[in-house]
């Protein structure tokens, strides 16, 4: 007697599963709105043509600054206490590589993959986003407050700024765009909540973990 696994069926009853968090919203949006001020102030600051049709280089830079110095606040506070088991066990996660993540890289193999919560390109947009936060933060601060240091820390300081802003301007972009082609994962990050269906076929990994039942069960063949 052969064992084929076959999807199991999903009732319409079937419950929702929380995907995110109250503190995981409020920290993604929050984070959220300060990467596009800073992309957009960034934008009319370095950018000839927007900086001529914006002007108040002064105001733009005191909110370019100031939304820099709070980007990394909404994770620290997420972060501390109780209120942020959550967010803390889906940091593990991002930083958690799998198997099934190495087989997702291959397209030819990606239907056959496995995933838990999170994909391999979530979690390399997470990893990046994460060194730009500290990246920027350090490169920007010398930039600004620029009298204790030597001229070739300001030189090189501007240009890992300016190449890293690039890189956030493609990696927003593309984490946008992938947002948008999946509807039931954006609405996740805006009511905290997904249907079992999705996770089931997306993540069936993390399924399991959430709700103890085989994503796949076990049908015998004579």
């Amino acid at each position: 007697m052969a064992v084929t696994s076959a999807p199991s069926p999903l009732r319409p009853s079937d419950p929702p599963i929380e995907r995110f968090d109250r503190t995981e919203r409020v920290v993604h949006w929050l984070t959220a709105s300060l990467f596009v001020t800073l992309m957009l102030t960034g934008a009319a600051l370095y950018a000839g043509p927007i900086s001529t049709v914006v002007g108040r280089r002064d105001v733009v830079r005191t909110i370019h600054v100031a939304a820099g110095l709070a980007l990394p606040v909404p994770l620290l506070i997420g972060f501390a206490g109780r209120w942020g088991a959550a967010l803390r066990r889906d940091l593990r996660r991002l930083d958690r590589w799998i198997p099934d993540d190495r087989v997702w890289l291959r397209r030819r193999t990606r239907d056959t993959a496995r995933l838990g919560k999170f994909n391999p390109g979530q979690k390399l947009n997470a990893t990046f986003l994460g060194a730009a936060i500290l990246l920027m933060l350090g490169t920007g601060s010398i930039m600004k407050w620029f009298e204790p240091f030597p001229l070739s820390w300001r030189t090189g300081a501007t240009f890992v700024h300016d190449w890293v802003a690039l890189g956030v301007w493609l990696a927003v972009g593309g984490h946008v765009l992938f947002a948008l082609r999946d509807p039931d994962a954006l609405s996740s990050m805006l009511r905290g909540k997904i249907s079992a269906r999705w996770a089931r076929t997306r993540r069936p990994r993390w399924y399991e973990e959430e709700t103890g039942m085989p994503a796949e069960r076990l049908k015998s063949r004579r």
